[in-house]
């Protein structure tokens, strides 16, 4: 599932109505020769009659990389959300040319693939296995080196191909997902901005199956959440790890920290219940983003990280996949890279700051001696101008510019949010992870949400967004409070010395759909028994 708008125009124009299966599994293949690497265009038949549209690169014989018998090791490379088979045509003759047998397709559902969408459902993990079963006899493939590679659909394909077949050695998936139900509905709410631009995207290039189509209605229309989540839960990897474990396959993550469809926190969460031989990358960047450049045909560090991943578990060879630290993280703003052994090792202490009563300008206290018995009180359903950012490009932004979303923290209306500050850091501090808050709330509503941001605020009063997180709860009596815990979004962020730390709470942005009912009030408080905090990871 991927919103890669980049990779469209790379993609040729084609009718999304597909040929009728029979007459486009007897088209025979078009054959050229692209520097020494063969390249075909054909289509793949699938168990239930299904042909999905492919291209087949196959290295020039005598390429390094054949075993005794002339067989290559193979990589299978699906398309992303909404794109086909051209997409990965430059790398898949890179990696021809290196010595691997590729096969690139378009899923079940896109362009002029069969079938209808199936979002990485049993469908389309069969197909992955089918594809596989075609290239071992077609093409001169080493069926024990088999790899899967893909973006954002391709790669949640790659990792579900890992569960279910256990022919595959390794996979690198990037911006792709652990947990489909956290990346729609984390924190109990609804991500409608990524739904809806996803949806815009597979309109005119995709035909929804019955089973999609009801999960983006009741998505929308906020009904039948049991049997949505059920619908996401069946297509997680996380849901299906312990079958990627059992199979020992080697699993290459990467992800950007401002994934605006698939979020930093559910990638990490996957990768920390991985057992076998893995590795994970965090950059900079919004969905996708990071890794577009190398559909063009321009290495870029998350590419090439996969390159070398495939290399050594796929290929055999060394390509130093084993000499770096497994957790690698680009940090926010300045762009340094550190490396850890393990995600755990990323946050080596937490750092837990009170939040206080307002002063006179409706400014509460963040740290000092955690005064208890206050209540601060907001306007429900309105947005206070502190915000997650737009889909796909703040992220992007952020990426380039090093400018996430931002506001003016002393101007931001306190009627609207509850704003707490710290004093200056006398030291920059170094956040690496997901910062937690806990706050005791009363509402007028028995619904609502909470949306939590941290940022970074400079002498100006300029925050820069560090991270943000939704959480709604239903069926609270009004009038009585209880505790409510968010986490925030995975990251890593260098907070400069005399910047502040500023924490947000208001009930509505535009990336989320809010249950906050328009006008109700939301009160936040610190009970002595119960004191509200934020919880932050610093290395």
């Amino acid at each position: 599932m991927a919103l890669v708008v980049v990779a469209a125009c790379l993609a040729a124009p084609a009718s999304a109505s597909p040929g009728s299966p029979p007459a486009a599994a007897r088209q025979a293949a078009t054959a050229h020769t692209l520097h020494s690497v063969s390249f075909r265009t054909l289509g793949i038949p699938m168990k239930d009659g299904v042909v999905l549209k492919a291209n087949v690169f196959t290295p020039a014989p005598g390429t390094r990389g054949a075993d005794a018998h002339g067989r290559y090791p193979v990589v299978v490379q699906p398309a992303s959300w909404g794109q086909n088979d051209l997409e990965y045509i430059v790398q898949g003759r890179q990696l021809a040319a290196d010595g691997y047998v590729v096969v690139t397709y378009t899923a079940r559902g896109f362009w002029l693939s069969g079938g209808k969408v199936d979002v990485a459902g049993p469908k389309d993990t069969g197909d992955i296995s089918s594809v596989i079963d075609w290239t071992l006899a077609n093409t001169p493939a080493d069926r024990h080196r088999i790899g899967m590679t893909g973006l954002s659909l391709g790669a949640g394909l790659t990792l579900m191909g890992a569960a279910s077949d256990p022919r595959i050695k390794a996979v690198a998936a990037m911006s792709g997902w652990g947990d489909l139900v956290d990346s729609l509905y984390s924190g109990e709410t609804r991500h409608l901005q990524a739904a809806a631009a996803l949806t815009a995207v597979q309109f005119p290039t995709g035909r929804q199956s019955p089973e999609m189509e009801k999960a983006l209605a009741d998505l929308f229309n906020d009904r039948d959440v049991p049997d949505l989540l059920k619908w996401a839960k069946d297509r997680s990897p996380s849901t299906h790890v312990d079958r990627i474990n059992a199979h020992g396959t080697a699993v290459f993550l990467a992800g950007a920290w401002g994934d605006s469809v698939f979020n930093s926190s559910q990638i990490t969460t996957l990768y920390r219940k991985l057992t076998g031989p893995k590795r994970l990358e965090l950059r900079p960047g919004d969905h996708a983003t990071q890794e577009f450049t190398s559909l063009l045909g321009v290495d870029n560090a998350t590419w090439s990280a996969a390159r070398r991943w495939l290399d050594r578990y796929v290929k055999g060879a060394d390509g130093g996949a084993d000499r770096r630290d497994p957790v690698e993280l680009e940090v926010r703003p300045n762009g340094s890279h550190e490396g850890y052994p393990s995600w755990e090792a990323v946050g080596s202490r937490t750092e837990r700051l009170a939040l206080g009563p307002r002063d006179f300008f409706g400014t509460g206290g963040l740290g000092g001696d955690g005064a208890t018995g206050w209540r601060t009180s907001i306007t429900g359903g309105t947005d206070s101008g502190a915000d997650g950012g737009i889909v796909e490009l703040s992220g992007l932004v952020d990426q380039f510019a090093k400018v996430p979303p931002i506001v003016e923290v002393p101007l931001l209306p306190r009627r609207a949010g509850a704003v707490w500050q710290s004093a200056p850091y006398a030291f920059a501090q170094h956040i690496r992870g997901a910062a937690t808050v806990h706050i005791n709330v009363t509402s007028s509503s028995s619904e609502g949400t909470v949306f939590a941001y941290l940022y970074d605020v400079n002498a100006l009063g300029v925050g820069k967004l560090i991270s943000h997180a939704p959480q709604s709860w239903s069926g609270r009596t009004p009038g009585q409070a209880f505790p409510l815990d968010a986490a925030m979004f995975a990251t890593a962020y260098d907070v400069p010395e005399g910047h502040r730390l500023a924490l947000v709470l208001d009930t509505a942005d535009p990336l989320y759909a809010s249950r906050s009912p328009l006008f109700s009030q939301v009160s936040f408080g610190s009970p002595e028994h119960d004191p509200s905090m934020l919880s932050l990871p610093l290395r």
